[in-house]
């Protein structure tokens, strides 16, 4: 049996280490890079996207902001409505803020304030033409949440991205 063994200074193990991160970092950039040099679109996944105070004070900052993940909406909201956040949020504010929490956002933040909720027509939902509607929650021009939803009777929930990106996400049936 043979041993080999060898003694690893405190510099020279954070030195690894360092070196370690600079070319994990280095390889998820050039893997970026790539992608974009051959002209592939990315698609990100439910855990990289999130949604975390984007700007929507404006309507075409909202309308990108849902162009971002795909969807296809009308020009204007089809309803502009102030809500407040109540100060303890019960069950079905609790379940909402799951869905939220999904998408990197988080209502508690937010309880006994008022925010804006714009909805826009979907035109694009997959197997659904119409009755589709896009619900942006905004705070200080800042898009805080919202969800995708349908508005037939046993209709659907879920965050923004779309349901073939949608692998672990909360969507909750109406």
């Amino acid at each position: 049996m043979v041993t080999v063994t060898w003694r690893v200074t405190k510099r020279q193990g954070l030195a690894a280490a360092a070196a370690f991160l600079a070319a994990l970092g280095l390889g998820v950039w050039g893997k970026a890079a790539l992608s974009e040099l051959r002209g592939e679109q990315v698609q990100p996944t439910a855990q990289e996207q999130k949604v975390w105070k984007e700007p929507g004070q404006t309507n075409q900052e909202r309308l990108e902001f849902l162009e971002g993940f795909g969807w296809q909406v009308s020009q204007e909201p089809e309803e502009i409505v102030e809500i407040q956040i109540p100060e303890e949020l019960d069950t079905v504010y609790e379940d909402y803020n799951q869905l939220q929490e999904a998408q990197g956002c988080n209502l508690e933040k937010y309880a006994g304030e008022r925010c804006k909720r714009y909805s826009y027509q979907v035109t694009n939902y997959p197997g659904q033409e119409e009755n589709v509607r896009a619900n942006l929650l905004v705070a200080d021009g800042k898009i805080i949440g919202g969800d995708i939803c349908s508005l037939e009777l046993d209709g659907f929930m879920h965050g923004f991205l779309k349901p073939e990106q949608t692998t672990g996400v909360v969507q909750t049936n109406l």
